[in-house]
């Protein structure tokens, strides 16, 4: 017994030794790269086709995924370190930002402004975002449409404080506006677009002139500067899934319908608003992005101003 256990106690010290030296491959099947998700968007679609299971593969990465019912969790999430790796819209990194989160942006895609609107019942009387005075607005607080939402009444002449805003989640944005309870919703697609086709909503005003509505790609501090090849390796998997969907809008949301819940006709016309061709943040970007923390800033709705540059990822890092 005694021989056995010196035999096993040298071949672990020779198996150790030689990861050591260098003549065994060291495996990294146990590291994991854990990705956020929300339930639309080109991340559903490379979950689903596990084409970033594909490019990690070859680094020994495997990938879990978590999905959010929004950015703002997405972004606290990335916060506490329980994900390494999401998307969201503009607004949430600002907040997170200012609530001291860790994270860098690493790409985002081209502007969609058609992707978030204004919306009025089909009946109403209002008729441009003037008419808003002294009206009742859901929207979603701190988000993208928040953002539309004061530059739109900016451009319109009204204060900000000349409207009732509402803040609601989209489902109970949307029942409070079937229900007549508010004037007019700001909201994002696919919720737009089904509110579009179910009950024929209005739009007043979308983003065009007035809010980008970019998608930011984003990961922790940590990760991203200990596994910048992971990075690449997940920008390159969200690079090809844009080049397959562009132009595909039919194919596109047939898959993805069952799998959100929203009919493949509603996808469809949201699609048709996206954008595709993820790159690195240019100053161009990050000048938008500091505009908008600066607005709700202003707001009274970040406890402290931020300088969006200081949390973009070097190019090439």
């Amino acid at each position: 017994m005694r021989l056995l256990g010196k035999i096993a106690t040298a071949a672990a010290f020779a198996v150790i030794l030689a990861i050591l030296l260098g003549s065994l491959p060291v495996k990294a099947q146990d590291k994991v790269v854990r990705v956020g998700f929300q339930k639309y968007g080109n991340f559903i679609l490379l979950k689903g086709k596990g084409g970033l299971e594909r490019k990690l593969a070859p680094l020994g990465v495997k990938v879990e995924w978590k999905e959010f019912p929004s950015g703002p969790p997405l972004l606290e999430a990335l916060n506490v370190g329980a994900i390494d790796f999401g998307h969201a819209g503009e607004a949430p990194p600002i907040f997170g930002q200012a609530a001291g989160a860790p994270f860098l942006y690493v790409a985002h895609e081209p502007p969609a402004p058609k992707g978030e609107a204004i919306l009025v019942p089909k009946d109403s009387p209002i008729k441009t975002v003037a008419d808003l005075r002294g009206k009742k607005v859901a929207l979603n607080k701190g988000s993208n449409v928040h953002y539309l939402l004061v530059k739109a009444i900016e451009k319109a002449g009204l204060k900000y404080s000349e409207i009732e805003p509402a803040f609601l989640a989209p489902a109970d944005a949307r029942a409070a506006f079937e229900r007549g309870a508010v004037d007019a919703w700001v909201i994002w697609d696919p919720f737009q677009a089904a509110a579009e086709v179910a009950i024929g909503a209005r739009t007043l005003a979308d983003g065009t002139g007035l809010a980008s509505n970019h998608q930011f790609y984003l990961a922790g501090q940590k990760f991203a500067d200990a596994n910048p090849q992971v990075i690449d390796a997940v920008i390159a998997a969200i690079a090809d899934i844009d080049a397959w969907a562009k132009g595909k809008e039919k194919a596109v949301a047939e898959e993805l319908s069952a799998g959100i819940g929203v009919p493949a006709p509603v996808l469809e016309i949201a699609l048709k608003r996206q954008t595709y061709g993820i790159k690195p943040l240019d100053a161009g970007v990050v000048a938008e992005q500091q505009s908008i923390a600066d607005t709700f800033y202003a707001l009274g709705l970040l406890p402290k101003a931020i300088v969006v540059s200081t949390v973009v990822r070097k190019s090439g890092s």
